[in-house]
């Protein structure tokens, strides 16, 4: 399995290994036999961490204050949905790895320096567009 945990906003680089470690274990023994997109929800520290498996992905939305887990319900599905979308279906490992380009970009337009930015994916996929073909 991919995890695919790209950004920390706001987390102090010596507790960065901590979130890795403890996403890595929360997903262990809570994503095995999981159906794809099926959301779980935990908290950890004063933060809400939204997580679910795409395929051979592991995605996790963690944010606190006005992000709990409604909000990052919400953020969750935007995610998963582009990822789909940009993959065309529920991606492999390797298929995700193909297109990691273009899902960056596409999450850089969802959540911009930890705060959401967009939720809407048509948007998303023009806004994409407009990034020169080297980006990808």
């Amino acid at each position: 399995m991919v995890f695919f945990h790209c950004r920390y906003h706001g987390v102090p680089t010596e507790e960065r290994l901590h979130w890795r470690s403890f996403l890595v274990k929360l997903g262990t023994d809570n994503l095995k036999g999981a159906k794809n997109e099926e959301l779980f929800v935990a908290s950890h520290k004063s933060v809400y961490i939204v997580y679910t498996v795409l395929g051979d992905v592991s995605v996790y939305v963690v944010g606190k204050d006005e992000y709990d887990e409604l909000a990052l319900a919400e953020v969750i599905f935007v995610i998963t949905s582009t990822i789909k979308d940009v993959c065309a279906k529920p991606p492999t490992e390797r298929l995700f790895l193909d297109k990691y380009g273009k899902i960056c970009l596409c999450l850089d337009e969802i959540v911009w320096t930890g705060i959401l930015e967009n939720t809407d994916k048509d948007q998303i996929k023009r806004l994409i567009r407009l990034k020169p073909p080297a980006e990808f």
